[in-house]
């Protein structure tokens, strides 16, 4: 016996019903009230944008906006030139 899926039943021959999951609106961590500033000389801030290979992490990931995206790969980028921070890790 072959069940028909077009109409979006099961192997029971029940609709199945799918459930919208909630998703959190995540908000930038550099833009708001009390909200930690970006200073190339402040490798801790830093270094929580950082890969454990050394790469920075994306904005839709770590939900930073456009502009304090720049701004820390800007700071990244001149830490690591000055020899605050390692462009790679092994």
């Amino acid at each position: 016996m072959a069940y028909n899926r077009d109409n979006n039943e099961g192997q029971t021959g029940r609709p199945q019903v799918r459930r919208q999951f909630f998703r959190r609106r995540k908000t930038c961590p550099f833009s708001g009230q009390n909200a930690m500033k970006i200073d190339y000389k402040d490798i801790r801030t830093l270094s929580k944008f950082i890969s454990e290979r050394g790469k920075i992490i994306p904005s839709r990931i770590s939900a930073v906006s456009v502009k304090k995206q720049r701004e820390l790969s800007v700071a990244i980028k001149r830490s690591r030139f000055l020899a605050l921070m390692p462009y790679v890790s092994d």
